[in-house]
């Protein structure tokens, strides 16, 4: 790309800037410099060093005239000061300043109507090639007359000093949404790029744009409809919404506008890879080639990567741009939303492995956000733990949950959608007893929604579970019947109850945090009984 360009608006004046490279260029840049490997795929891979997640507890967001009465502020949208942003801001740019950058001009949503234009700036060639996966990928002729509207300063190299910083620890992603800057620094993991993008637009979309941001994946079948997975790591938002039968949308942020059309924030996908094969998930499989990024994969001599190796973390990820799937709509909106999955892993194995939810259930749900953590992914958690996320992303969502939960509800009713809880947890028993539901079932259950096979609700097809109230059917085509029945799985009655009782308590100790904002039809959505 020949356009010259300049940061030094920003303060940057003394540094070498490549601008707008190749994802080959960075990918090169990354092995002469000896931070990433080759697989044998051709895929790069690289270590994200100290950390291998986001870090919910150092997110912030600046306190000020545009965000103080309207951000839902608490341990997830913490408070940063003003004027040691700014500080802040001089000491990292400081940093930078001489250092080798890596600058890219990108946008995100699809729809040009809400488009939003990025400026990243990277300290790493293989955070800047994670930039070009995904975020949407301007034209040349788009470039010519590109303003940022927005600016990424990426220093995983920088670390801050929390006594004087203001910062909780040396890492940090802070939101100033008056500059316009999501300012990261003392961490490699390239996800709070994206998910710093993502949560901006979680407060501009709705308060400025009067559109739903969503934390989900979408595709969209050959009769023009489209369907909608809402869910949280793990859960399968990325495995089930790349469907060879169906074109995909997006992975993982889309908005939701009241044109009734559905579009994704990104051009790319970031997916878990933690135990992925050829044959369970091709389409993800296929995508990991020249141009994709692999984090904290373990590989042999011979660059072959063992996706069951967890020696690095749980959280092992792969980032492609979109186009690495086959079978995309392009551009990535869609039309016609008709069904939406919330998707949980219960690994206390109580909830239906499918079930129908009526619109005061589907807010419930959706406020709730439950899964469920399992042994072994976090120090001390020895049983199954209730996790709860509201919005499916709680960590994202600058604002108060019910807010995004009634724009959903109205836009649900309007759109006379049909919303679904699918399990993509345990069957048989809780985590340790019972298994993982099969995903050939879990795939099969969603097609009979979308091909019209489960049909309206009534007695005869549908059984209402005595303790969660919602609607499960009793047959599905390619599933055997005694997988719908999870108190059938078991065995044995009372130990099912007593667990889903148990359930049904967190989930209403969780809820007690929103009882004030939410109506009283949301409030009648939660599990219809409970145990003292």
């Amino acid at each position: 790309m020949k356009k010259s360009i300049t940061l030094a608006a920003l303060g940057i004046e003394n540094s070498t800037l490549h601008y707008q490279l190749t994802p080959a260029e960075l990918h090169r840049i990354t092995l002469d410099k000896n931070m990433g490997q080759e697989t044998d795929s051709g895929a790069l891979a690289i270590n994200t060093g100290e950390f291998t997640g986001r870090s919910p507890q150092d997110r912030f967001i600046v306190k000020d005239e545009v965000t103080a009465d309207k951000v839902w502020w608490g341990p997830v949208n913490i408070p940063f000061e003003a004027d040691k942003f700014d500080k802040l801001y001089k000491k990292v740019i400081s940093y930078l300043d001489g250092k080798e950058l890596f600058v890219r001009d990108c946008y995100a949503c699809a729809d040009a109507n809400y488009r939003m234009n990025i400026r990243v700036i990277n300290e790493y060639p293989w955070s800047n090639m994670f930039a070009y996966n995904m975020f949407i990928r301007p034209t040349k002729e788009e470039l010519r007359n590109f303003e940022p509207e927005w600016t990424v300063i990426n220093a995983p190299g920088f670390m801050a000093n929390a006594i004087t910083d203001g910062t909780r620890q040396h890492n940090f992603a802070i939101l100033n949404f008056t500059k316009k800057i999501a300012l990261i620094g003392g961490t490699g993991y390239t996800g709070e790029i994206k998910k710093g993008i993502f949560s901006a637009l979680n407060f501009i979309l709705p308060v400025y744009k009067k559109t739903l941001p969503m934390h989900c994946s979408s595709n969209i079948g050959k009769n023009g409809e489209t369907a909608i997975f809402f869910g949280l790591s793990g859960t399968g938002k990325t495995t089930l919404s790349t469907d060879a039968s169906r074109k995909l949308i997006g992975d993982d942020e889309h908005g939701w506008n009241n044109e009734n059309a559905v579009f994704n924030f990104e051009g790319g996908c970031y997916a878990k890879v933690i135990n992925l094969s050829k044959a369970k998930e091709p389409e993800i499989f296929g995508a990991i080639k020249k141009g994709a990024i692999l984090e904290n994969v373990v590989l042999d001599n011979n660059g072959k990567v063992d996706f069951s190796d967890t020696s690095i973390t749980q959280n092992t990820r792969v980032s492609y741009p979109i186009y690495h799937i086959e079978n995309i709509q392009q551009p990535s909106i869609g039309n016609n939303p008709k069904n939406i999955f919330f998707l949980t892993a219960d690994a206390f194995g109580v909830i239906p492995p499918i079930s129908k939810l009526t619109p005061s259930q589907a807010a419930y749900h959706f406020i709730s956000g439950y899964t469920a953590k399992v042994a072994g992914t976090e120090a001390g958690v020895v049983e199954p733990v209730p996790s709860f996320s509201a919005c499916f992303g709680a960590p994202f969502m600058p604002l108060h949950p019910a807010e995004y939960a009634e724009m959903l509800s109205r836009k649900m009713k309007e759109a006379e959608v049909n919303v679904w809880l699918v399990n993509t947890g345990w069957t048989g028993g809780a985590y340790g007893v019972g298994t993982r539901m099969e995903l050939k079932y879990t795939r099969a259950m969603i097609n009979a929604v979308l091909n019209g096979d489960l049909g309206l609700y009534n007695y005869d097809d549908y059984h209402i579970h005595s303790v969660f109230g919602v609607a499960q059917p009793r047959s599905c085509p390619g599933v055997p019947t005694s997988v719908l029945s999870p108190r059938a799985t078991w065995n044995n009655d009372e130990a099912y109850y007593t667990t889903a009782f148990k359930l049904t308590n967190a989930f209403r100790k969780n809820f007690k945090q929103f009882e004030a904002y939410a109506s009283e039809e949301i409030r009648r959505g939660g599990p219809q009984r409970y145990a003292f």
